[in-house]
């Protein structure tokens, strides 16, 4: 891997502008004080050099796609923000120093209600009000050090983008998975909007607002995303996702078990009703007919007693009855009742006062035999009629994309009296937002398919996780203004290899943009159906916050005594009302956040980027520095030295530095790479950081291994403390008297970001590790260059061979075994064993005791 770098001439060209930069050391002193100004002038110095992510958009080879969910740009950061990418940002610059091409793109999630409200209560355009913010954003994230691709940035708001929204949609709408459909819905009557069933919580208040929701029938804009519902769950067993945990288990749970199938049927009422059925061949009986729940919102129309629905399988119009007698599939209010099928089903039919009639021919042409041809002709007939039959489950809904706010993508449909929903012509995309409070008459138009003049344009506005349905694909092509995006860049670069993001959005966002992908790779402008490879979903940040007792009105900590920390008790200042102390996650709304600004201020970026990864001790950097200028002491040091590099003290010395370089580097590098635990690898550092200054002055000064543990130390800090490192390794490589002078391991010339990720050494003794059913059953050393030779087969050598394996599993028996290989790092394999059999005498045996002759 190493040796490509210097083959890519995109790579030389940048690194070797490096050169020009390594003597320009901004604290100048030797002696380095970490001091906050020293802290801020490092960090100045390094910022605008550091800043940029080298994304080569015509190399694929060895990609890495590292992506964080972007910001909705609320005006500043908060400590969630700056979690997230700085990890982005470390693992980022990790690929980078380990020769892939990374692309890092960072982006504005700009539509939705708290901007719209925001603006409202200034009297400010949301537009201006969004630019502001993104703005003050932008500014926070190049002082956090982040190395983001600017040159593919985007905002969900721009017209440049949410025409490529709007055509989404529309190609939604011919394949008929966008329609529009009367339904009851959720209404927030604080925000004024419909909220979809994922966005109202479990005491049935918005997710947003905390308004208790109410109940409304509207004309609701709708993607039918259950149509995937098969495929979405199948997706969750794709051998490519890595990492996703018990993520699986929400989006499986989120989704169901789809062990059934639903239609849309059209009623006399003119909407759509969705029928599940878990025996789709129940639609052939001509006596089919439905029971809605008593409360079902159609029961309050004048004519539910009349109402009907349309079986387009059996040419038939089924009676629709309200009821709650029967039971009805898990979380529907819609029983498909089948009295030919069915006896229950027929007594039923009776007790409604319907008459039930049949002949021989029907009832021949009903029998169970020939119920799977029915099913398939039932589910055929849907595929050709796109009225459902796809497999999903009774609970699943499809997405309710409308909102009846204006801060969002404009739906691009005209309503026409004679033509009905016409999708707008691509040509005339973006369908642009009018200016704020604009009259009705602003929304007039043409009909796009009979000239009408008096039609008028689609009020309704999408939900923002439209927006973000689809972002990671047209960071790849972002300004590309005849595409959605380039499906050559697509095909070279997806899937995402790490996205990451908090754990809030791990159900509603990672399902809707499952489905998005999905969806584009049945078109073929995807190249997997999965847009993430691995997921690292991270916890929330907390901050202790403070309720008034009984009003639950938040309040600033600096107006509460606290009385006993212990006990969570605690009283306001001015009125002594008791004040109820918890932890949650940091929020605006909460009054618990603390201002990264002020942190950058107090402890620096770095440091600050280190508390948030590991809350890592602010002396750590200390210690470092002190590290190097002991080193720098002790090769300026020109007193005459006795001491023999080639002594039996000296070389054990030197092999404890061998040893603690390669054991710590081991450990970093498995979690920047595969664990993705950043807190493990800076204890890791931490780790060598001790054994360094543990290290007698004479090693120091004669010691190669010194020198190559403290290049790899800095080396491994860079991604995370990157303006520190860079400074720090400036002035490491101007400390005369080096003792590896044509490594090829350090690029003496180049800064700490440009060098190659430290390497274990081919004499290094390396673990494989032996485990039993999940436990530990001994660790075997082999040197490094024959591990990463091993295989599966090779490994259960070892451990056949190997008598503490041997002799535990001598009465068991093996039901299988799995072999990981992390090159470089360490191999495992697993063996897994039914419990021990209890030795049974043979029922031949038994008899032949049975007959012998007894004393």
């Amino acid at each position: 891997m190493h040796a490509l770098r210097s083959t890519r001439p995109w790579r030389g060209a940048y690194w070797s502008s490096w050169r020009r930069l390594l003597t320009q050391s901004c604290t100048g002193t030797k002696n380095l004080e970490l001091t906050n100004d020293v802290k801020h002038r490092i960090e100045s110095h390094w910022r605008e050099q550091l800043a940029g992510g080298q994304f080569n958009p015509r190399e694929s080879q060895d990609k890495y796609y590292v992506l964080s969910m972007f910001p909705y740009p609320s005006g500043n950061l908060h400590m969630g923000h700056v979690r997230v990418y700085t990890i982005a940002d470390a693992v980022a610059r990790f690929q980078r120093m380990c020769g892939k091409n990374v692309f890092q793109p960072m982006g504005w999630d700009s539509f939705g209600l708290p901007a719209e409200n925001a603006a409202n209560q200034r009297g400010v355009e949301p537009a201006s009000w969004t630019e502001q913010n993104i703005a003050q954003m932008k500014e926070q994230l190049r002082r956090l050090g982040c190395s983001f691709d600017w040159n593919h940035e985007l905002s969900t708001c721009s017209p440049q983008y949410y025409k490529w929204t709007q055509h989404l949609f529309l190609m939604l709408h011919r394949h008929g998975l966008a329609y529009q459909n009367e339904a009851l819905v959720n209404w927030d009557p604080v925000d004024k909007t419909v909220l979809a069933d994922e966005q109202v919580d479990a005491n049935g208040c918005s997710w947003r607002s905390g308004a208790k929701v109410e109940k409304k029938l509207l004309r609701q804009w709708f993607i039918r995303t259950s149509a995937y519902a098969k495929q979405l769950l199948d997706g969750l067993e794709d051998p490519t996702l890595r990492d996703w945990r018990d993520i699986i288990n929400l989006q499986r749970h989120w989704i169901g078990e789809c062990d059934g199938h639903a239609f849309n049927l059209l009623t006399s009422a003119s909407g759509l009703l969705r029928v599940w059925t878990a025996h789709p061949e129940h639609l052939k009986d001509p006596h089919a007919f439905l029971v809605l729940r008593s409360n079902h919102h159609l029961s309050k129309l004048e004519d539910a007693g009349s109402l009907t629905a349309e079986n387009p399988f059996a040419g038939t119009t089924i009676p629709v009855v309200f009821g709650d007698e029967v039971t009805f599939p898990p979380k529907c209010d819609v029983y498909l009742a089948a009295p030919s099928f069915r006896g229950e089903d027929k007594e039923l039919w009776e007790s409604y006062g319907l008459a039930f009639t049949s002949s021989g021919k029907e009832e021949d042409g009903l029998s169970p035999a020939n119920w799977e041809l029915l099913r398939k002709e039932v589910l055929q007939a849907a595929t050709r009629l796109n009225v459902g039959g796809y497999r999903v489950s009774s609970k699943l809904q499809d997405w309710l994309i409308s909102r009846q706010r204006y801060w969002g993508t404009p739906i691009p449909i005209v309503h026409c009296a004679k033509c009905g929903a016409v999708p707008v012509p691509e040509e005339q995309l973006p369908v642009s937002l009018p200016p704020k409070d604009s009259p009705k008459e602003a929304f007039l138009c043409e009909c796009p398919k009979c000239g009408d003049k008096e039609a008028r344009r689609e009020t309704d506005t999408m939900d923002t996780f439209v927006d973000s349905s689809w972002y990671y694909l047209r960071y790849l092509d972002a300004q590309n203004c005849e595409r959605i995006f380039d499906p050559a860049l697509a095909n070279k670069f997806m899937p995402v290899d790490l996205y990451i993001g908090g754990k809030e959005h791990a159900v509603l966002h990672l399902y809707y943009a499952r489905f998005m992908n999905h969806f584009l790779h049945s078109c073929g402008l995807s190249p997997t159906s999965e847009p993430f490879s691995r997921l690292l979903v991270q916890g929330m940040v907390m901050g202790r916050s403070f309720r008034v007792k009984g009003s639950g009105r938040y309040v600033p900590e600096a107006e509460v005594e606290i009385v006993n920390a212990k006990k969570n008790q605690a009283v306001l200042k001015e009125t002594k009302e008791p004040v109820v102390m918890t932890w949650e996650k940091m929020s605006k709304s909460k009054l618990n956040g603390v201002e990264p600004s002020d942190m950058f201020n107090e402890y620096g970026t770095d440091t600050t980027r280190l508390i948030i990864l590991a809350d890592v001790a602010p002396t750590f950097a200390s210690q470092l520095v002190q590290c190097k200028w002991d080193f720098q002491e002790a090769r300026e040091d020109q007193t005459p030295s006795d001491v023999v590099a080639t002594s039996e003290e000296f070389l054990a010395e030197d092999a404890k530095l061998f040893d603690a370089r390669n054991f710590y580097v081991k450990g970093a590098t498995f979690n920047y790479r595969h664990a993705h635990q950043l807190s493990v690898a800076i204890s890791k550092m931490q780790g060598l950081t001790n054994s360094l200054r543990r290290t007698p002055k004479h090693v120091l000064r004669h010691g190669k291994q010194f020198e190559r543990a403290l290049a790899a130390q800095i080396i491994m800090l860079a991604p995370m403390a990157p303006h520190f490192a860079s400074e720090l390794w400036s002035k490491f490589v101007a400390i005369p008297g080096r003792l590896n002078p044509a490594s090829q391991e350090l690029q003496w010339s180049e800064d700490v970001l440009a060098q190659r990720w430290p390497d274990i050494d081919a004499a290094y003794n390396l673990d494989l590790s032996i485990k039993v059913n999940g436990f530990e059953n001994c660790v075997i050393k082999v040197q490094r260059t024959h591990l990463d030779k091993v295989t599966h087969s090779d490994a259960l050598d070892i451990a056949f061979n190997t008598e503490s394996v041997t002799s535990y599993l001598i009465d068991k028996k093996i039901r299988n075994t799995n072999f990981v290989l992390y090159p470089g790092i360490e191999a495992i394999l697993n063996i897994y064993v039914d419990k021990a059999q209890k030795a049974q005498k043979s029922a031949t045996s038994g008899e032949d005791e049975e007959a012998q002759p007894r004393a």
